[in-house]
């Protein structure tokens, strides 16, 4: 399969590079469209009660949520103050009515929370017309004229909040790959010596990035897209295009050194790196796309943008990159600058001798280690995102700490309480089909008995009436407690209120709020948390199981990602939780962790975890099929390969550390578990862990039951098998003798041909691989 998409993108390489270079001109103004057209929000499951509440409340009353949020200040005049009051209302009037639905104030409502404590402060809240992409240009035809004169005025608000985030999110994606394309290119030139060489991963990595733009806008005309999958898409798809480049490209240079023509480079390179690329390509696509069955927005719309643009970065490493090998041939070398290091070497023999003569030593360690990295996790707490993923700078955040400092407790964070209240008809309903059932008013009444309970119940300091819709019969009260929304105090009692049994006179009693949207997150995203990983472990098991031809291969590989992804969150949680990096990364510590980006990191450390797994597994098996020797091949594959996934991983390193310098800390929460994730697994778990439980396992590591292995054959994608490099010469032997590989000289039995198609050498006297100074000797045993 990959040998003939070889052999065509070498005849066709003209027409696929003038078609990509067509179509990425054509695409690019219709990508940048994307900043504006994106979300904020999306952590909340739709099916909810929580969920239920918000949504009634912006159907019913108008919001709860306020669309701008105007903060006035005066140092020394008090609110009460007749001049404080025609300044201000003469201010929000002058506001064009075609953009603004409503607006309340101290004045107008007569609500004591809208006073700060020191009663020098007070806050305005105005409600856009339209939806939210007419919101925001609502909120930027208004936003210049809500200055006061004499008082500070600062504006916040969901809208103004989400604009924010557009603006950073677009400034950290341009830092961010200011930062990294620089770095990146000296480490290819350092790698590869040649600045044509070096320039082409960068190449597959802007075509990749211009893919997420227009993946992401794409997604924004049939559903919405969270203002945080930008920078997430983004840095996978850059990070990962360059990783499968560098493979691809190492692997077309060393067959163009061996002398064979062009196309036959392209084709073989194309038939080993080719393949392994396209199976790890499909397993962090797969694992992000577990990220669907989760009802979240969030991570719906980045499970699509980041499988869609894994799978962009995948083609174009496997179409594009190709035909420009195939254009430049030998002057892939060209503007040589360096000498060629190259990729292998004495240091990852060295590791792999000692690796094979320790393996019980190097398991115990690595996984000691690998433990320990996971046990801050044990004390996890999860929270949720609001302003604070801001940085402190931003004006809508400060409006909103202000808020919550200044004015009365939680005044913005009160436990919603929705009461549906039975009604009786007043009179007949009027006949015709324009009548209008008259039934009797919702009035305050209704629910005072039920307000008195909720008075009654341990840190409740106060009960509001918020809204009365008589259409729906129903009234919405606001709880106010005396705890921070996030304490366990709190979510007991929103578990207390929702257990209560309504009055005779009330149909249902639905709660929502902050703290009710934190605990309805946890429980949504545990319901489905044991099918995203039944999904992504049994497609994974499949995909290797195809790859590899074993069945202990993908449960070890997937044993080998549960230590990745523990070590991952034991780091977050000291870094983040408990703040140890929170003066290097410049973020605020809230205590938490926020549950939805958790799942995020879960699907995306998975994939990128199983990302080198795979690339030395591929090349340890090339080195069993074609020695039959189990620990040859994993020493062998460990040393050809070390110097590669190092590369790849350290140039993954830089693009995920510049994105890591972010403004929002969701991203700098997700760089930091992906930098964690590949400096674990390009180290400690591919290098020392997985060849040591390889060598322990022996001949067992390639099992495989007879009944599975016709199945097997008919899915397998088989790799191409290079030529082995030429035997030193040998005397003649007998007919039907072998060698029992290039570096013995020795024959050592008859050559069998199996059923199943394996190759199996029958020796008198056994000959087995053992490691002696800085190489190989072969040693005869009984």
């Amino acid at each position: 399969m990959f040998e003939a998409l070889g052999r065509i993108v070498y005849r066709g390489r003209w027409t696929l590079l003038t078609l990509s270079a067509v179509v990425a001109i054509l695409v690019a103004p219709f990508g940048l469209e994307l900043f504006g057209r994106m979300a904020d929000g999306g952590f909340e499951d739709p099916g909810a009660q929580s969920t239920t509440a918000a949504e009634w409340s912006d159907d019913w009353y108008g919001g709860s949520t306020p669309d701008v949020v105007v903060l006035y200040r005066h140092t020394t005049v008090e609110v009460g103050d007749d001049r404080y009051r025609n300044a201000v209302h003469d201010s929000l009037k002058a506001l064009p009515g075609e953009h603004v639905e409503r607006i309340v104030t101290y004045w107008t409502s007569g609500e004591a929370t809208l006073v700060s404590k020191d009663e020098r402060s007070t806050y305005a809240v105005i409600t856009l017309k339209g939806g939210d992409q007419t919101k925001q240009n609502g909120y930027a035809a208004i936003k210049d004229r809500l200055a006061v004169q004499n008082l500070q005025v600062t504006v916040g608000g969901t809208v103004p909040l989400l604009k924010a985030l557009n603006d950073q999110t677009a400034a950290d994606l341009l830092r961010a790959e200011a930062i990294s394309m620089p770095v990146v290119l000296v480490l290819l030139v350092i790698v590869f010596g040649s600045l044509v060489a070096a320039g082409l991963p960068l190449v597959v990595g802007l075509l990749s990035v211009l893919g997420a733009l227009v993946l992401l806008r794409l997604l924004t005309e049939v559903t919405e897209v969270s203002v945080f999958s930008l920078n997430v898409v983004t840095m996978l798809g850059l990070g990962l295009a360059i990783d499968y480049s560098l493979f691809v490209l190492a692997a077309f240079r060393e067959e163009i050194r061996r002398g064979v023509t062009v196309e036959e480079a392209v084709v073989t390179t194309m038939a080993t790196a080719g393949r392994t690329v396209a199976f790890s390509g499909l397993t962090v696509a797969t694992a992000l796309l577990g990220l669907l069955l989760f009802p979240q927005m969030f991570l719906r719309s980045i499970g699509m943008g980041a499988a869609a643009v894994v799978v962009v970065a995948m083609l174009a490493a496997l179409v594009v990159l190709p035909a420009l090998l195939a254009v430049l041939g030998r002057r892939v070398d060209a503007l040589r600058v360096l000498p060629d290091f190259g990729l292998t070497g004495g240091f990852w023999h060295r590791v792999a001798s000692s690796v094979m003569r320790r393996p019980v030593l190097y398991l115990l360690a690595v996984g000691a280690v690998l433990v320990s990295l996971a046990l801050p996790f044990l004390r996890v707490e999860f929270g949720n995102v609001d302003h604070r993923v801001l940085p402190a700078s931003v004006e809508s955040r400060q409006v909103a700490e202000a808020i919550d400092r200044d004015f009365a407790t939680n005044s913005m964070a009160a436990i919603d309480v929705h009461v549906l209240v039975e009604r009786e008809f007043a009179a007949e309903p009027r006949s015709g089909p324009w009548h209008t059932e008259l039934v009797t008013p919702v009035v305050p009444v209704d629910v005072k008995p039920f307000v008195t309970r909720l008075e009654d119940l341990d840190g409740v300091t106060g009960v509001d009436y918020t809204g009365f819709s008589q259409d729906n019969g129903a009234v919405r009260l606001a709880v106010r407690y005396s705890w921070d929304p996030l304490d366990e105090r709190t979510r007991k009692l929103v578990s207390l209120i929702r257990s209560m049994e309504p009055e005779p006179n009330m149909r249902s009693v639905v709660v929502g709020g902050s703290t009710a949207a934190q605990m309805d997150l946890i429980d949504s995203l545990g319901s489905r948390l044991p099918w995203m990983l039944l999904f992504v472990g049994g497609v994974t098991f499949l995909l290797l199981f195809a790859a590899f031809g074993s069945l202990l291969l993908p449960l070890k590989a997937l044993i080998m990602n549960v230590l990745s992804i523990g070590a991952s969150f034991g780091v977050i949680v000291w870094a983040f939780q408990d703040g140890a990096l929170a003066s290097v990364l410049g973020f605020t510590v809230t205590g938490s962790i926020e549950a939805t980006v958790t799942v995020l990191i879960l699907a995306v450390v998975f994939g990128l975890s199983m990302d080198y797994e795979l690339f030395l597994l591929s090349r340890v098996r090339l080195e069993w099929l074609r020695t039959g020797d189990n620990t040859a091949a994993v020493a062998a594959g460990l040393q050809k390969t070390g110097g590669i996934i190092t590369s790849a991983a350290l140039l993954l390193l830089v693009v995920i550390g510049a994105f890591s310098t972010a403004g929002i800390t969701i991203v700098k929460l997700l760089g930091v578990g992906m930098f964690v994730a590949i400096v674990v697994d390009a180290t400690l778990v591919r290098a020392l862990l997985v060849p040591a439980t390889m060598r322990l396992m022996g001949g067992a590591n390639w099992w495989l039951p007879g009944w599975l292995r016709g199945f097997h054959r008919r899915i397998e994608i088989r790799e191409h098998e290079p030529p082995a490099p030429p035997a030193p010469p040998a005397p003649a032997l007998p007919p039907g003798l072998v060698f029992g590989a290039d570096t013995d000289p020795h024959p050592v039995g008859r050559q069998e041909e199996r059923p199943d198609g394996w190759v199996r050498v029958t020796a008198s006297r056994p000959r087995v691989v053992r490691p002696e100074g800085e190489g190989w000797t072969w040693a005869e045993t009984d």
